[in-house]
């Protein structure tokens, strides 16, 4: 079965003159209230318009942060409806909260084309708790449900999934429509040869995706900080660098594994080291050779052209996870260099998420307009990827998860 199979799209949806919950992802990082990276938003803007085109009542809904314990006005959705406003052209109505009588005030007073940003949904704790009361009282504000939020399909909250089927005019939007395509594509069919990349800094965080990879590649490339931890595995020195200690045994498993499979694992062969991570500068040594007190924070100049080789023939390239500290000058070269040899290589190449995604719209030029997709949800294109059954996708088909 492919992954958009019994989901319907926006566009199928009898949305005219409706009352539309749509679900974005707005989860943005903000500074003393300012938005400093209005990605999130951007990503929206289709279905948010399309809504508006077609005379719908648009009612958006997110999370913003972890508040605590209820209202936080650090992390009200006024800050995110400032910047959403700009980006429309439009006014965005931000009511108090996101059910009850405020909630239902600003929404019946929508016009058809209007738009509103209901209060931070965890402001609720019921919320993250998938709680059916809650979930019954944000369904009172509208007649049809769309989920355009990739970034939260992975988890079963309330407006996620709980929320969902209590419409029988359900759907998904043009982002995670394209979410959903691009991955799938990756799980059920890539072209080979398959070429993954993963970075970051712990193994335990990637061990079911780096299982199900070993499935499906040709080859695994690594970096970043879990890289140091398969060269100690492979009896290399990493010298004062992050190793998971406890995980040596397991990455000689993978490498056994990979093997076994006949997969291609190229790790590091030189890298860039210093003293500590507020170094300004960084030296080129051989993985074999770092020096005492020395720790390795990014890939050298040669992996990245190992790297770029294996990329030269690859049909299909997935990446998640940085190859070094690249939010630092010194220490980016290595993150930077293999976003333009991906960039440039010719193959169906999608980006992970997270920090993958940062990396790759800091790398500037036209990288990130080459890439063939950039997910916006890190943990959820993980766990599709590891072949996992996400609640709020699977709860679109009309089945729970």
């Amino acid at each position: 079965m492919g992954y958009l199979d019994g989901i319907r799209t926006i566009k199928d949806l009898p949305i005219e003159n409706k009352r539309l919950f749509l679900r974005v992802d707005f989860n943005v990082p903000l500074d003393q209230g300012k938005v400093t990276d209005d990605t999130r938003v951007r990503e929206a803007l289709p279905t948010i318009k399309h809504a508006m085109s077609r005379g719908a009542k648009v009612i958006l809904a997110s999370h913003l942060g972890r508040p605590k314990k209820g209202p936080d006005p650090a992390l009200s959705m006024e800050h995110v409806g400032a910047v959403l406003a700009e980006h429309l052209k439009a006014e965005v109505h931000v009511p108090d909260d996101c059910i009850g009588d405020a909630a239902k005030k600003v929404v019946f007073d929508l016009r058809d084309g209007q738009v509103c940003l209901l209060e931070n949904l965890r402001f609720h704790l019921e919320e993250e708790k998938d709680d059916e009361a809650f979930a019954a009282a944000l369904s009172q504000l509208a007649d049809v449900y769309v989920d355009d939020a990739f970034g939260a399909v992975h988890r079963a909250h309330a407006s996620v999934h709980g929320l969902a089927k209590l419409f029988r005019d359900r759907g998904c939007g043009f982002l995670l429509e394209k979410e959903i395509a691009a991955l799938g594509k990756l799980v059920t069919g890539a072209d080979k040869p398959y070429v993954a990349v993963l970075g970051g800094a712990k193994v335990s965080d990637k061990i079911a995706v780096v299982e199900a990879l070993l499935a499906q590649v040709d080859a695994l490339v690594i970096g970043g900080a879990m890289a140091n931890t398969f060269l100690a595995a492979m009896g290399k020195d990493c010298k004062a660098s992050k190793v998971e200690g406890d995980k040596l045994a397991l990455a000689r498993t993978l490498l056994e594994k990979a093997k076994q499979k006949g997969v291609e694992v190229l790790v590091p062969i030189d890298g860039v080291v210093a003293g500590s991570l507020e170094a300004t500068e960084g030296a080129v040594v051989d993985v074999s050779s770092v020096p005492d007190g020395k720790m390795i924070l990014d890939i050298g100049p040669k992996t990245i052209e190992l790297f770029a080789k294996r990329f030269a023939n690859a049909k299909t390239i997935f990446w998640n996870g940085p190859m070094g500290l690249f939010e630092k000058a010194p220490f980016s070269k290595g993150t930077f260099g293999v976003a333009d040899a991906m960039a440039n290589s010719g193959a169906f190449t999608v980006v992970g998420g997270g920090d993958s995604a940062a990396a790759v719209n800091a790398a500037g030029g036209d990288i990130a307009k080459k890439m063939s997709h950039i997910s916006t949800g890190g943990g959820a294109s993980l766990e599709l990827i590891e072949g996992k059954k996400l609640p709020g996708i699977e709860v679109l088909r009309g089945t729970t998860a």
